[in-house]
């Protein structure tokens, strides 16, 4: 343990008289810290610690800039998408400005396409409903029809039926997936012109 200290004191020893003979001289001096914790001085940095956080530091000792260290792909990828948000938030001010008076504009637009939604939703409703109803009787008419009747007479199920039954499921399943894409969209609409409205009263200074 004691001579671990007296090795440590003497790196101590030996950076500070560097930094004094390099300050006497008037160099630029570099300043970094190695794998060990271990902070150094130096007019060159060795290329292992060249990618990492460092200081120069002028002939008084003090810290005159600081050098980054060297970004991972990730951290350039999160700062370009930082970039990108920033700019997308200032060209949407901008079209808020430019497009809407006031907040009473954005609220009939918003009713408007709002209202749309709601009547393409109850159109699509309404066709479910009947092709709901459509299914059922399809349903009750093959019960008569083999493999689905009990009676050992019954005739198999006619080609017709069979296909009607196919296409009225398969248009169902894609109506249900219209009516919840057209209830997800009025959802986010709503949403976004909930935005525009709060962000359009914060750039017009309106309370």
């Amino acid at each position: 343990m004691k001579n671990v200290c007296r090795i440590l004191c003497a790196a101590t020893l030996l950076a500070s008289s560097c930094f004094a003979v390099g300050a006497s001289n008037g160099r630029t001096l570099y300043k970094w810290v190695d794998a060990q914790g271990i902070t150094h001085y130096g007019d060159r940095i060795p290329p292992e610690y060249a990618s990492q956080e460092r200081q120069i530091i002028n002939s008084e000792g003090v810290e005159i800039s600081r050098l980054e260290a060297q970004k991972t792909p990730e951290q350039l990828a999160a700062e370009d998408q930082k970039k990108l948000e920033a700019q997308q938030s200032q060209e949407r001010d901008k079209n808020l400005l430019s497009t809407y008076a006031s907040v009473q504009e954005i609220e009939r637009l918003r009713d408007q396409r709002l209202t749309l939604l709601s009547d393409q939703i109850k159109v699509t409703s309404q066709f479910l409903e009947v092709l709901d109803g459509k299914l059922k009787k399809l349903r009750v008419t093959s019960m008569h029809f083999k493999p689905y009747s009990n009676d050992p007479n019954a005739v198999v199920m006619p080609d017709q039926i069979a296909e009607d039954l196919v296409h009225v499921g398969n248009d169902i399943r894609t109506q249900e997936q219209n009516l919840q894409a057209k209830r997800n969209e009025e959802d986010i609409m709503s949403k976004q012109f909930a935005s525009d409205i709060s962000r359009f009263k914060e750039l017009k200074g309106i309370h």
